[in-house]
């Protein structure tokens, strides 16, 4: 979506959600260098608080994040200009299914780049069960379709995308 199409209050149900297996958190907890035992020693986890290995809140922070993406910064985002106020109010175990959603919760086109807009973002994830497992505020720079010369897409697959959409470039 460009700048322009985001409304402030705003809410996206984000589908489908993403079961996460062990390799994922093996592959994500190693790769981002974390030997948190909670994360990779079933026998250290089963002994602690949860009795089972806990998947990294950096995967599920980032599985919230993505899981939006299609339907609102693809193809249209310069970059994020940061998080806050992230939390994890309750623990993902492997085998849970992570589900997002969003809410617009402001905009504003940019005082310095005048082609780019501010868009605040409220993700959420929840799992099947239906808790709360991650909250963030995003901010980040939208594209204005306003900016874009006539007849040009922010991407090319963006405006391939939009033409088997059936949508006018």
């Amino acid at each position: 979506m460009y700048f322009e199409e985001f409304e402030i209050g705003k809410r996206y149900e984000h589908h489908p959600g993403r079961t996460v297996t062990a390799a994922d958190n093996m592959l994500f907890t190693t790769l981002s260098m974390n030997p948190q035992p909670l994360h990779l020693d079933a026998k250290f986890a089963g002994e602690a608080q949860f009795g089972q290995i806990l998947v990294n809140s950096l995967f599920t922070f980032a599985t919230v994040i993505g899981l939006s993406v299609g339907e609102t910064t693809l193809g249209t985002t310069v970059g994020n200009l940061g998080f806050d106020e992230t939390k994890f109010p309750n623990p993902v175990f492997i085998g849970d299914t992570i589900y997002s959603s969003t809410v617009i919760m402001d905009k504003r086109e940019s005082k310095s780049r005048p082609e780019w807009g501010i868009v605040t973002f409220q993700h959420e994830g929840h799992n099947q069960r239906g808790e709360l497992i991650c909250t963030c505020l995003r901010k980040g720079m939208m594209i204005l379709r306003s900016s874009l010369p006539e007849g040009a897409s922010a991407t090319p697959w963006h405006g391939s995308h939009a033409a088997a959409q059936g949508e006018s470039k």
